[in-house]
């Protein structure tokens, strides 16, 4: 089975956390500089520049999936995966009704910038994005199925915004088959976590906010073709 060169958490200019250098062609042009064949675009809680980052990789040599990164009510960051922009835009309006109505203030967390592929600013998001949703983490995995998609907690290894520290370890409901691992060498140094390879499908990915942060292509994965039905084939075949 073919292997591809993936990174699949990688922010825009409309996370404020994101660099605004994060537009839709430098994120497919960076990607395809640096070798990979497969890229999802994660946002957190939103999926207004994934139309965007998909149109701007059109005649390059790169698949681009629409996700966004969801915050549960439990300050756990989750990446969640759709067949493609509309139903991703579709989970993401849900999901921003969702959000406290707290305004976002540029001055201290940085633009909220939606554009389209040729970096024309259509809009700043006035609410601020990487806030927790009144969604619990119960009910998310659902959620995302209901608009198509898929989804896994991300960067298990870091201390906040992750699902390890704030359970104290993988929680019986819901059940997941993937996770994230942002550092593995790292991670599983420790014997305590080696077991995560065996009972999980472990994805490393970037969760880039620069450009220079997009991965190199040094994470594989095998698939049918770079695409979301095979990826889901792989990292979450019990919904098939």
């Amino acid at each position: 089975m073919p292997r591809f060169a993936y990174d699949l958490h990688i922010h825009s200019c409309l996370s404020p956390c994101g660099d605004n250098a994060m537009t839709p062609p430098n994120i497919v042009n960076m990607a395809v500089l640096k070798g990979l064949e497969l890229i999802a675009v994660t946002d957190h809680n939103s999926a207004r520049n994934a139309r965007a980052v998909i149109r701007a990789a059109r005649g390059l040599p790169l698949k681009v999936l629409a996700g966004l990164e969801a915050t549960c009510a439990e300050e756990i960051h989750m990446v969640c995966l759709f067949p493609d922009a509309d139903k991703a835009e579709a989970a993401g309006a849900f999901f921003e009704k969702h959000l406290p109505p707290v305004v976002n203030r540029p001055e201290y967390f940085g633009e909220q910038l939606e554009m389209d592929e040729n970096e024309r600013i259509s809009s700043r998001f006035p609410y601020l994005l990487p806030n927790a949703l009144d969604i619990s983490i119960d009910r998310l995995p659902e959620l995302v199925c209901a608009f198509g998609g898929f989804c896994y907690p991300a960067h298990i290894d870091r201390q906040s915004n992750s699902i390890l520290p704030v359970f104290g370890g993988m929680p019986d409901r819901p059940v997941f088959q993937t996770v994230e691992v942002f550092d593995p060498e790292r991670f599983f140094k420790a014997k305590e976590n080696l077991h995560f390879q065996h009972a999980y499908r472990v994805v490393t990915s970037s969760d880039a906010h620069r450009l220079a942060d997009i991965s190199e292509r040094a994470h594989f994965i095998e698939l049918e073709r770079p695409d979301f039905e095979s990826l889901r084939q792989v990292l979450c075949p019990e919904m098939l």
